[in-house]
């Protein structure tokens, strides 16, 4: 029997396959119910459609390269490419999404956005949109992601953001995203909340993904190009909470030629307390609005997450992975910090690109499943910069 797209996709509740849906408290319900009832009919306004592409063409710089890595495929034997999301405008794939929903807010007439931020990308990404748009911006940020994202904290405020410090749990993405909820649950009415990850209540991890479906949009046409065909043999991504995956799988989530992987981060490895391998370590349960798989004690508690990656220290993924990893659509593979350092550091000596220590987690997959003689996508998410100071501290080049 073939495998019908919507399996893959989320339903008219929802939901994907079992996971997904809108857990909010009373307070926040006309909220995601205004944007449950008004994202797709906004979404697919020409007009809507028009702003967004010349915003991701002219500003954003798409579409990206799909760069065939050389050197990285002699090593490994096979055709890898990179598909370049590091060289969008403000160094990441999240600017797609930024971009996507300040569109909607605007639609929406809310005057103030917030977000949440863990390595900061996507703080600068909403910063940046919000300069552009001349909207107010408040980005919730772990107060220890905001010590060693440095950089990315001051490209925030000269954008014009403010940063506010979470200061509870681990001080990381979690307690970020708790903070943001908190505020968007005392200012309904005016503010849009711009979630950067494919999680939270529905509609979130569908509107997120669609607006970086346009990743996968392009590897298609890109891919038919260079070598005659849309579908590569498998497609590698990392997953945190899992928007750069969601975008790079899209377009082949109904095409089970094409393999799915996914890199998680396992910290200082699955057997420690020092991980945050969501689909190794996870249970089902409720995080953050959606139904899905996080790391829980037995009595419910979310467990810290551990990643030498800012970008993936988060305690579960999205709704749409968890569904995917269930279906055993997606290989999911856990990469050490160790792994993800040394693979950072070989994709920089073979192919000049310092990657982002998210990207780093996808590049080592390479050494761990066969790919030989395989036509091999790694999205290549972000860009190294954000990292160097991690770079340096580990110290090992």
């Amino acid at each position: 029997m073939g495998i019908n797209r919507q399996n893959y996709n989320v339903d008219a509740r929802g939901y994907y396959g079992k996971f997904g849906g809108a857990f909010v408290p009373e307070m926040l319900l006309p909220n995601v119910l205004e944007l449950q009832e008004n994202y797709l009919e906004i979404i697919h306004r020409p007009s809507f459609k028009k702003e967004f592409d010349y915003l991701l063409k002219d500003y954003v710089g798409r579409p990206t390269p799909l760069y065939l890595a050389q050197r990285l495929s002699q090593k490994y034997q096979s055709q890898i490419y990179l598909k370049r999301e590091d060289l969008c405008h403000t160094g990441a794939h999240k600017v797609n999404n930024t971009i996507g929903q300040i569109l909607l807010a605007k639609a929406l007439n809310k005057k103030k956005i917030i977000a949440e931020t863990g390595a900061g990308q996507h703080g600068v990404a909403t910063a940046t949109v919000c300069a552009l748009m001349g909207m107010e911006c408040i980005i919730y940020m772990g107060a220890v992601d905001m010590v060693r994202q440095r950089p990315n904290v001051e490209r925030m405020k000269i954008l014009g953001a403010e940063v506010r410090a979470a200061q509870s749990g681990s001080q990381t993405l979690k307690d970020a995203t708790n903070e943001a909820m908190r505020h968007w649950i005392n200012h309904p009415t005016d503010t849009h909340y711009i979630i950067g990850s494919v999680v939270g209540p529905h509609p979130y991890p569908d509107l997120v993904a669609r607006f970086q479906s346009v990743i996968s949009q392009e590897i298609k046409w890109q891919l038919k190009e260079q070598i005659g065909t849309e579908n590569p043999d498998m497609v590698i991504a990392c997953v945190g909470g899992g928007s750069n995956a969601a975008g790079a799988y899209y377009h082949y989530l109904d095409r089970p030629q094409v393999q799915l992987v996914a890199a998680e981060a396992a910290g200082l490895g699955v057997d420690t307390d020092k991980s945050a391998a969501t689909t190794f370590l996870g249970s089902e349960g409720v995080l953050h609005g959606s139904r899905t798989l996080l790391m829980q004690t037995a009595d419910g508690q979310v467990i810290e997450p551990y990643s030498i990656s800012a970008g993936l220290d988060y305690p579960g993924i999205g709704p749409i992975h968890a569904h995917l990893f269930d279906s055993g659509r997606a290989k999911f593979c856990a990469v050490t910090d160790e792994e993800a350092m040394l693979a950072g550091i070989e994709l920089s000596r073979l192919e000049g690109i310092i990657p982002a220590i998210e990207t780093a987690h996808a590049i080592a997959v390479l050494s761990k499943i066969a790919i030989k003689d395989k036509v091999v996508v790694i999205n290549l998410s972000g860009r190294g910069d954000k990292d160097l100071d991690t770079y340096i501290k580990w110290g090992k080049y």
